[in-house]
């Protein structure tokens, strides 16, 4: 499953590029939970939690469906 999210990931650093941010996986659990670390911009923007739930973990559950929630840490 990682491989699968590091691949729709790539997909959601270009849209994340173009304000200036991008985000680093850090692990993907066995129960279906991305940990994810929003880097650049997105690290101290106030929107990042939307940016979180409804970008990264939207986008991430449309193309992995075992990815049962995105958190950051």
């Amino acid at each position: 499953m990682r491989e699968a999210v590091e691949k729709a990931l790539i997909k959601v650093k270009e849209m994340l590029a173009a304000e200036g941010g991008s985000v680093e996986l850090v692990d993907v659990t066995k129960d279906g939970i991305v940990k994810v670390r929003l880097t650049g911009a997105c690290g101290c923007c106030p929107m990042s939690q939307m940016t979180l739930k409804m970008g990264i973990e939207r986008l991430l559950k449309e193309e992995v469906p075992q990815v049962k929630e995105v958190v950051a840490v």
